[in-house]
């Protein structure tokens, strides 16, 4: 028996699920494919989604349309803002979710989204013809057919555990590893390679001594996720603890390196700098004498809480021992101990920006298969094969975000350009243009992108426009507003900013450190009964969005000049039939890289590393001919 789909999508974590929800909402019929629908969006690693340029992706895939910020804004048992004490554009909401709620409520979504099915199975085969897939075959032998498909399988392909000597295969602790795909797409020419992350021990709070540790509580402001008007701080809000590792933990752990995966030749792949292992910690930094660990509740309910910074493979022995040589875990009684997993990736080179494979037509990869790291990451992924998958199968132009539009955009054609050497995440510092790509905006940058497209609904959208309109009216009053200098001595004295000598425009004075828009309203009528219009539940977002653009607008203007400068690049189109090996003016380095990855344009070129920059004025010489 055969059953017939528009899009396919292979795995139902953070990528699966955002890649079918947006093709089924834009109108595809729609199969998600998992080994286990009890663990859908399962939060492999912490439970907690944001963080620094993480945050900033999320608040892009919930403009667009998407779910992930909607589900972590129901489910989080603590939200803070990171990086207030610097400017805006480094500003990265975080969220502690409910680990169990996460799944239920992500699962409620996809089960009530219109043209999407769920199977439960495990996909051991594609269905290529002609040079183009056209469905899968699973471990049932059941035969789906489709226009495209999207694999997303996570850690899952080919999966191996790693705890001191002992191996276990599997995706995760206690789950299967899924097998054949690989095999398959290496015989069709698709290089793969290996991958290695590690999560650390889970700890039973019953056994913590608290009171050696250090409160990390939450924030109860008006931040979340979702640009909805959805409600948030629907559970009970936990806080997080700190606490140190010492030399007498270290001393134990030093132990057990030559049992440790890392350090006996066990694990040969390629693991994360970001996020290294406690052992590896331990050794690089040999000179310090500890570590900050963070432990961090699993839920609202459960006792449950995991242990960051402590990822590890060593024996389960030496875990437990280390961690008792810590103060605050004397008595520590664990759930699981850590481990570290190896699985297979691809390299994200061979893809296109739509994240279609080039060597085979209506195939789509995202998430950790092509070597990123990160819930957040992949859900942006996820996102963008989703839309382009549909497209694909009913026709339009491929959805590509520009590095100056969103980190989704640089995420991916940092992916497509540079490939990977180690798992890829996210950095501020990979987004030459983050004052453009703040937090607090992406609404005004991706909600039309979605809408035009029909991700984004008409609701999210006049959301966003009333926004808009708001923001600027109070804009525009401040521009038009004379305030004399006794009207805000008052302020500027509490401040310790110089007094006024003249009147001036209230806008200039919001630009100055210190005063505040909300502030200022205690002293200009004018303003304050514009903000007391302001809609109750979005008069402290919208205020904020105001100040952003007005304090930082010199930023703003001179980033943006940047960027259409460069965009003369990014408009100057590479044909896909050029031979690069007969340019013999290029470098030999930049001969080989660009005949390889093939970019489209001067833009993506200039972006490949060992493309230097006389190699793009030589292929714009070219271009202009």
């Amino acid at each position: 028996m055969t059953f017939t789909y528009d899009v396919i999508v292979v795995g139902a974590g953070h990528a699966g699920c955002e890649a079918a929800a947006a093709a089924a909402n834009l109108g595809s019929k729609t199969l998600l494919i998992t080994m286990d629908m009890n663990k859908i969006a399962q939060m492999s690693c912490n439970p907690a989604v944001g963080g620094i340029a993480k945050g900033q992706i999320v608040r892009e895939i919930d403009a667009l349309g998407g779910y992930m910020g909607i589900v972590t804004d129901r489910t989080a048992i603590q939200f803070r803002m990171l990086n207030r004490s610097k400017g805006p554009a480094m500003w990265s909401p975080r969220a502690q979710s409910d680990r169990a709620r996460f799944i239920e409520c992500w699962r409620g979504i996809l089960e009530n989204i219109p043209n999407l099915y769920l199977w439960q199975d495990m996909v051991k085969e594609l269905l290529i013809e002609q040079g183009a897939v056209c469905g899968v075959r699973t471990g049932m032998n059941v035969e789906f057919r489709a226009k495209a498909v999207v694999l997303t399988n996570g850690t899952f392909l080919n999966g191996l555990l790693h705890i001191g000597r002992t191996q276990i295969r599997g995706g995760r602790i206690a789950e299967p590893a899924a097998t054949g795909l690989t095999e398959q797409l290496k015989a069709l020419g698709i290089r793969t390679d290996r991958m290695k992350t590690g999560t650390p021990v889970r700890i039973d709070a019953r056994s913590v001594h608290f009171e050696e540790m250090t409160e990390q509580p939450g924030e109860d402001d008006f931040h979340k996720f979702s640009f909805l008007d959805t409600e948030h701080r629907l559970l009970r809000q936990l806080s997080c603890w700190t606490t140190y590792t010492n030399e007498a933990c270290h001393t134990i752990l030093r132990e057990g390196l030559p049992d440790s995966p890392l350090y006996n030749g066990q694990i040969q792949s390629i693991g994360p700098r970001y996020c290294p292992s406690i052992e590896t910690k331990i050794v690089t930094f040999a000179e310090r004498n500890q570590h900050q660990l963070f432990l961090e509740p699993e839920g609202e309910s459960t006792q449950e809480y995991y242990l960051n910074g402590f990822s590890s493979s060593l024996p389960l022995e030496i875990q437990l021992r280390a961690l008792q040589a810590i103060p605050a875990f004397r008595d520590v009684q664990i759930y699981r101990p850590g481990y570290a997993i190896e699985y297979d990736f691809f390299d994200p080179t061979q893809l296109n920006h739509n994240l279609e494979t080039k060597a085979i037509r209506n195939l789509f990869f995202a998430g950790q298969i092509n070597g990123t790291t990160g819930y957040e990451e992949a859900g942006g992924q996820g996102l963008v094969a989703g839309i382009n998958a549909h497209i694909n199968c009913h026709g339009g132009t491929p959805f590509v975000l520009g590095r100056d539009e969103a980190y989704i955009g640089v995420l991916i054609d940092d992916l497509v350009t540079k490939g990977v050497d180690e798992p890829y995440r996210m950095f501020t510092s990979r987004a030459e243009y983050r004052i453009l790509l703040r937090q607090d905006d992406a609404d005004m940058r991706l909600t039309p992108r979605g809408y035009q497209i029909g991700l984004a609904t008409q609701e999210r959208y006049d959301l966003m426009e009333k926004k808009r309109m708001l923001r600027d009216e109070i804009i525009e009053l401040l521009q038009a507003t004379s305030v004399k200098p006794q009207q805000v001595s008052p302020l500027l004295e509490l401040i310790g900013s110089a007094p006024l000598q003249q009147s001036q425009k209230a806008v200039d004075l919001v630009a100055r450190p210190g005063v505040t828009i909300q502030g200022l309203a205690n002293y200009v009528d004018e303003l304050a009964h514009l903000l007391c219009k302001l809609p109750d539940n979005r008069r402290e977002e919208i205020i904020e969005a105001a100040e952003i653009l007005i304090k930082y607008r010199g930023y703003i203007e001179r980033e943006q000049a940047n960027v259409d400068k460069l965009h003369r690049l990014e408009n100057v189109k590479i044909p896909q039939s050029i031979d690069y090996s007969t340019i013999t003016a290029l470098s030999t380095e930049a001969r080989q890289k660009l005949q390889k990855q093939r970019p489209s344009t001067l833009g993506q070129a200039s972006r490949i590393p060992g493309v230097s920059p006389s190699d793009v004025n030589i292929l714009l010489l070219i271009m202009n001919r």
